[in-house]
């Protein structure tokens, strides 16, 4: 298939899912090549492209033969995925988590296979679903509740047990095919769900269950929870009542009272004594404090009820307008319907709870609040007194958040507010130590941007990591903290470490603190986007090199040319001219060669194409 037409048919593909019907021919668009560069320029930049597979292997060397060699395999139906090599991590709560490692090559294929899945179901997928989405994070789930979930009074948790590792293949497979009418493009996606793991280089068969660490699965894991994201819009939209809340009787009584005494006030004005006219202004002051402190519609109105649903991959959270029973019943609805898509609800971390005390979903504390205070706000006739809303919602950090991570990370002793330094950064230069710490809480603190008490959680925080920092450095150079700090201190009171750079023009690295923080834009255009770095290849530049088999260094074009890609910058520490390259690019580097010029790369035999290379990202600091 012509690159042009495959592209329009791509293009075309959400138009034709939007109207609800099922798609064919998915399994040809595979032919284009652009898909295949286009997946390779999304996965290799990552870190984990340089973490091999079970088979050994990295995206170094990476070719347009290789690459046609996988399409011919693909097409020809003998490609076999790989079994994943399986490897543990540490979770917050202590425990591990299976995390699978897919070869290069099922890496790039079932990045193609996503990139074409995600034109299907993007336009499709629910509203209330953020997780693992293009312009969506976990910033964006959260926004939704705070701006929407207003007058919520109960909040119902359910956690799916063993979510990623129980997912039904079967199940699976009839979702995509409600979707999907292309049998040779579903049974490649079958293979990548049945190719099991190595663990500890024994092979064990996948009977259930999408691996975490495969470029495909959060996309899976989507499509997977979709009917449960369409089970709660069906769910609201037949169980919502009501338009709005009934009057509060109570509240009424009281504004016909104050109603009326301020009407009596005005006719006996001139006529009452002072004792008579302060006695009713204090009886109305009285009656109109007690008015305030009710609410004017009936908050357990019978006949009004709203049901709120957020989702981000398996983490899910249901808020609940209307009695505790309501709450009961849509969480045995939702434990039915989970048991339908063959999962199972962790009941031990399942409930429900009432909205003032709060619940923890995506890191956050999330609860609501009734404002005590009134404010006056401008109206028609001048100023008039306005209560805030009921049960607004908030988001705060965690009380135990910064106490925990402080402990991971090993800044110190929270309590007495005394930094520690950290043994594992010794031999880093001080710049590389201000920029682990600045990198650390930085993320902390930008994670957690949206909580009102942001910068009072973590100011005595702030305070043991900036004493670990500076004992760290102290330790370093075997100096005191009052020696480091007054050499980081600059006049205008901000801290820098010391000075980095080439040449003249030496540059100070500032130390973040919390004064630093901004507040983010969860819908802003450029959500989830990798920054643009100047200095580097563009990625068009580098496919274009690279299928153009042109080498960078001997401008060949005779041999096969591959990527050479860097592992890690701390492999070149001793190759001062070729650093500065790679550090300047900010990514990854990946430099198209000829195989005999690759070969010498990796043997250090390049001497001259180091010394271009310096030469080519100085002109362009310049």
């Amino acid at each position: 298939m012509r690159a042009e037409i495959a592209m329009k048919r791509i293009e075309a593909i959400p138009s034709f899912s939007k109207s609800r019907k099922k798609l064919n021919g998915l399994f040809r668009l595979l032919t284009c090549r652009d898909l295949w560069y286009r997946a390779y320029e999304k996965i290799a930049p990552n870190a984990g492209a340089m973490t091999p597979g079970a088979d050994g292997e990295t995206f170094d060397g990476f070719s347009p033969d290789w690459v046609e060699g996988i399409i011919t395999k693909v097409l020809t139906g003998t490609y076999e995925p790989t079994p994943v090599r399986r490897v543990y991590i540490p979770k917050a709560n202590g425990k591990l988590r299976a995390l699978g490692i897919p070869t290069v090559a099922d890496r790039l294929v079932q990045e193609v296979v996503r990139s074409i899945l995600e034109k299907v179901y993007e336009p499709v997928f629910s509203q209330r679903s953020h997780g693992f989405r293009p312009g969506r994070s976990c910033h964006t789930a959260l926004k939704h509740i705070k701006d929407v979930w207003t007058g919520v009074k109960w909040l119902v948790e359910v956690d799916i047990k063993g979510f990623f590792d129980n997912i039904d293949h079967d199940t699976m497979m009839n979702l995509l095919a409600k979707k999907v009418d292309d049998k040779r493009f579903l049974r490649l996606i079958h293979t990548f769900l049945t190719a099991g793991y190595l663990e500890d280089w024994q092979f064990h068969d996948s009977y259930s269950g999408t691996p975490q660490g495969g470029v495909i699965s959060p996309l899976l894991a989507n499509v997977y929870l979709h009917e449960l994201d369409w089970f709660m819009y069906r769910w609201a939209k037949d169980h919502d009542r009501g338009d709005e809340r009934a009057q509060n009787l109570a509240y009424n009584r009281i504004h016909n009272k104050v109603g009326r005494r301020r009407r009596k006030l005005e006719q006996i004005r001139e006529t009452a004594t002072a004792d008579e006219l302060k006695t009713l202004e204090e009886d109305i002051a009285s009656l109109s404090k007690l008015q305030r402190s009710m609410p004017s519609m009936d908050p357990m109105d019978p006949l009004y009820r709203r049901y709120r649903y957020i989702r981000y991959a398996d983490d899910f959270l249901i808020g609940v307008i209307g009695c505790k029973e309501d709450a009961m019943k849509v969480m045995a609805a939702v434990r039915d319907f989970v048991r339908t898509l063959k999962l199972e609800v962790a009941e031990e971390k399942s409930g429900v709870v009432h909205a003032s005390k709060g619940t923890i979903f995506l890191g956050y504390e999330i609860g609501t609040y009734t404002p005590k205070r009134s404010k006056w706000i401008a109206g028609r006739t001048g100023l008039v007194h306005k209560r805030a809303p009921a049960n607004i919602v908030y988001l705060a950090v965690p009380p135990e958040k910064a106490r925990k991570f402080c402990i991971s990370k090993r800044y110190g002793d929270l309590d007495t507010l005394k930094g520690a330094h950290r043994a594992d950064l010794q031999d880093s230069s001080e710049v590389e130590i201000a920029a682990q710490y600045n990198a650390e809480f930085r993320g902390l603190a930008q994670y957690y941007a949206l909580a009102w008490n942001v910068k009072k959680a973590f100011q005595p925080l702030q305070c043991v990591e900036q004493g670990s920092l500076l004992a760290t450095i102290a330790h370093k150079h075997r100096s005191s903290r009052k020696t480091v700090k007054e050499q980081m201190m600059a006049p205008d009171g901000e801290w820098y470490a010391t000075s980095y750079g080439h040449g003249t023009e030496a540059k100070r690295m500032q130390v973040w603190r919390l004064k630093h923080l901004e507040r983010p834009n969860p819908y802003s255009a450029s959500l989830d986007r990798a920054p643009k770095h100047n200095l580097a290849w563009g990625r068009t530049d580098l496919v274009d090199r690279l299928l153009a088999k042109e080498c960078a260094n001997c401008g060949t074009t005779e041999r096969p040319v591959e990527v050479h890609h860097v592992r890690k910058l701390a492999d070149h520490k001793k190759k001062a001219d070729f650093v500065l390259f790679i550090r300047t690019a900010r990514t990854r580097k990946r430099i198209p060669l000829c195989r005999d010029c690759h070969h010498d790369l990796h043997a250090g035999r390049l001497q001259d194409f180091r010394a271009r290379m310096k030469q080519e990202v100085e002109s362009r600091v310049q």
